[in-house]
């Protein structure tokens, strides 16, 4: 059912807290996890290659180490190897879903995932395998966002989307403010100077610089994967025109 598409391939970046469920911001929540797989699960039997990346600030965040004192590098080759950790937690949820899943990791760690390879990854995609790109970049100082935007590029994706808790891109955190207004257009540009929070520069930089558009959304409301791969207009789209 390719046809009803609008992303034939896209890279999906999840955050590792999306993982926690009410669990408190740590761990892996199996009810959680077992659901938004559901959900990959459907938009996968739809015939879309999905390229994923998951955070893994619910089991270790580099910069907070850093920040307690840790060395930066050791503390960011920790955080990589959580994302490895939630890696593993999602392809066993997803090929209990029915979905052929890969691992492939920018560290080596052979006894449990492949090592990252482009042209292996973009052939996984399209023998229909939804593949998991664990340990970030693979180097310290970037974060599992600037990662995903480097493995949308190189698998060439059709969108970097990036499922949230929140509905997309705000003027100010609308956690915190009541009067912050939702921005359904946004400039690489404009993202960029106002320091929005949702993704870091470094990656929203990549982006624009390789005019890949990104679509920030809420992971919580069912459906909404499959929507944005569907072409429908939800949450931020962040690209060239904005407004």
């Amino acid at each position: 059912m390719t046809s009803t598409l609008k992303h034939k391939r896209i890279l999906l970046k999840i955050s590792g807290e999306a993982l926690c469920g009410s669990t408190g911001g740590f761990g892996i929540d199996p009810t959680t996890l077992r659901n938004v797989c559901l959900e990959l699960a459907e938009v996968h039997a739809l015939g879309a290659q999905l390229g994923l990346v998951i955070g893994g600030g619910n089991i270790f965040r580099g910069l907070k180490g850093s920040a307690q004192g840790m060395d930066r590098t050791s503390a960011d080759y920790m955080g990589m190897l959580a994302t490895v950790i939630n890696g593993l937690a999602v392809q066993d949820a997803l090929e209990k879903c029915g979905v052929p899943t890969r691992v492939m990791s920018a560290i080596q760690i052979n006894q449990v995932a492949e090592p990252y390879i482009r042209r292996r990854a973009i052939r996984h995609l399209e023998k229909g395998r939804a593949v998991i790109f664990a340990a970030g970049t693979g180097n310290p100082y970037f974060s599992t966002d600037t990662a995903a935007a480097l493995r949308a590029m190189e698998i060439c994706a059709d969108a970097l989307c990036k499922a949230t808790k929140v509905e997309g891109v705000f003027t100010k955190d609308p956690v915190k403010y009541t009067d912050a207004t939702m921005l359904r257009r946004i400039t690489y540009d404009r993202f960029i100077q106002e320091r929005m929070g949702v993704m870091d520069a470094t990656a929203v930089t990549l982006c624009r610089d390789n005019k890949l558009p990104i679509r920030v959304f809420a992971l919580g409301e069912r459906g909404n994967i499959q929507r944005v791969v569907q072409g429908e207009d939800i949450g931020t789209l962040v690209h060239e025109q904005g407004e």
